[in-house]
């Protein structure tokens, strides 16, 4: 089974936190601004794009991880992850939600 990083890393982030999420990386960090759209401002990140998404009803911050495979339902059973697809809307998007044992939110997809 082959499976490998994405190109997209996605923090949510709290609403009560997220100006002070995105001036963090943006005027501390340094990084730069490639994409903002109204709940969600990309960074470029290396290779990857760091999004930082504004999330209205979430106490806490999560990370969520991309991965690329060539059959998600396959990549699914190899890692016996839940499946996850209630998360959020997967639009265009051949691939499902999962998470690892940790918690942190997987997207399995096709590149």
């Amino acid at each position: 089974m082959d499976i490998k990083p994405g190109k997209n890393i996605a923090i949510k982030v709290p609403l009560h936190k997220w100006k002070d999420t995105i001036e963090f990386y943006r005027d501390k960090v340094g990084l730069e601004v490639t994409k903002e759209l109204t709940n969600s401002v990309g960074f470029e990140f290396g290779d990857m794009t760091l999004w930082i998404d504004r999330v209205e009803r979430q106490s806490q911050v999560d990370v969520w991880l991309e991965l690329f495979t060539e059959d998600p339902d396959q990549a699914l059973d190899h890692l016996e992850s839940p499946q996850r697809d209630e998360l959020e809307p997967l639009d265009g998007v051949t691939g499902h939600w999962t998470s690892d044992p940790a918690g942190v939110v997987l997207l399995l997809r096709n590149e």
